[in-house]
């Protein structure tokens, strides 16, 4: 049996889970913290993350919605290990728990095979700093949701 790997980011934001769950499901403020998409948050929603290309990998990520539970859980199956994408079929499930005025965002990156390593070590560099500029973008915001 294939022992598979994930990567768990948790960071303490100081803003109201409402307005981290904004920064986490509008199309328009993913793509300041994460990449270009085109995310709907609708659970079976096909959606794409697009980069810039690099050797190995399109850019593009195909990506499907499988849980929307606003302003707790949200999960999305990253990867489909098509050609378009870096050949990974993975699962990214944000978790949102409040903590007085503040919210425990715990991002879990799993499903990462042994073929997957440097997918593995590469994102569990990245996913760090991402989650830095998801509280960067969630402080720009507004009130309201």
């Amino acid at each position: 049996m294939t022992e598979l790997k994930s990567i768990i980011v948790e960071r303490l934001i100081p803003h109201a889970a409402e307005k981290i769950w904004r920064a986490l499901s509008q199309s328009e403020l993913i793509a300041e913290w994460l990449m270009a998409n085109d995310f709907a948050p609708e659970v079976g929603r096909r959606f794409t993350f697009r980069a810039t290309p690099v050797p190995g990998w399109s850019g593009v990520t195909n990506c499907v919605v499988l849980t929307v539970d606003p302003p707790r859980k949200l999960v999305y199956a990253w990867g489909d290990g098509t050609e378009s994408d870096s050949g990974l079929k993975t699962l990214v499930t944000w978790t949102l728990v409040p903590e007085g005025a503040a919210t425990r965002v715990t991002m879990e990156h799993s499903g990462f095979r042994p073929e997957d390593e440097g997918g593995y070590r590469g994102m569990g560099a990245g996913w760090p700093g991402i989650l830095e500029r998801l509280e960067r973008v969630a402080a720009g915001l507004g009130p309201g949701a």
